[in-house]
């Protein structure tokens, strides 16, 4: 256990000591609660124009998560750098030679960086509630309602596991340009694009992102997925852990 806890300590240590990883998780609370502000502004002053049925089914609650879209862009990031920058520096054989136990090195490195982005995301998901509640005036919600605490803590949890997620692929390609050239095309286009084709719109519902939102939503009237808030969560754990997984039998197989 003393060894476990003096990695752990070192884990930290790489974490606050690297200036991209904290600027990363900063800008991901800010441009998230910024984002969501604005957008939460511009429904208020435009409510009335919006068609009946929009204003019949809107979620006021997942209307200021509008900003976690570029949110998570940032947490992605942080993911990918947290892991693949001993690799790009080549830092990792003497962290590996340090800490031979290849499970202990990865489990430990993920340990830290996910309570990290777990304390960021969880106050990024409030303050954005509330500061976008604060904008959306006579249209908002209370935190006390039903289902907006589940979906406020369901923000930060799926921001949380993006960022997991990231590292988990990042351990199994080892480079952050490619590791970032995948998931950004994937979250950012690939997604977006089979949740629009009719086609693949079932096959959609069960990528990460996708399914990882329904945990955020309030009002679900017209969501045709077969699977509620928290199976969408679990269904994005199990892209986290197929992730982890991949990346610790890539990281045990393979020489630094």
């Amino acid at each position: 256990m003393a060894v476990v806890g003096q990695v752990l300590q070192s884990e930290w240590t790489k974490i606050k000591s690297v200036r991209s990883t904290v600027w990363t998780l900063g800008l991901a609370l800010v441009v998230t609660v910024a984002l969501g502000a604005l957008i939460s502004a511009f429904t208020r002053s435009n409510f009335k124009e919006m068609p009946l049925s929009e204003r019949v089914n809107f979620d006021p609650t997942f209307t200021s998560f509008a900003g976690m879209g570029l949110g998570q862009l940032a947490m992605i990031v942080f993911g990918v750098l947290v892991v693949s920058n001993e690799y790009s520096t080549g830092m990792i054989r003497t962290s590996l030679a340090a800490v031979p136990q290849r499970a202990t090195f990865l489990f430990s490195k993920i340990t830290v960086a996910t309570f990290t982005a777990f304390v960021i995301a969880m106050v990024t998901s409030f303050v954005s509630f509330f500061v976008g509640q604060a904008m959306l005036g006579s249209h908002r919600t209370s935190i006390g309602d039903a289902h907006v605490l589940r979906a406020v803590i369901g923000g930060g949890l799926y921001m949380t596991l993006i960022a997991v997620f990231s590292m988990g692929v990042a351990a199994m390609l080892r480079s952050p340009m490619l590791s970032l050239g995948i998931l950004m095309p994937f979250f950012f286009i690939i997604s977006s694009i089979l949740g629009a084709v009719k086609a693949t719109k079932k096959v959609a519902q069960y990528l990460p992102d996708q399914a990882g939102h329904k945990v955020m939503q309030v009002v679900t009237v017209g969501d045709d997925a077969p699977y509620g808030p928290w199976g969408g969560f679990a269904i994005m754990v199990l892209w986290v852990v197929v992730a982890l997984a991949g990346g610790y039998a890539v990281l045990k197989r393979h020489d630094a």
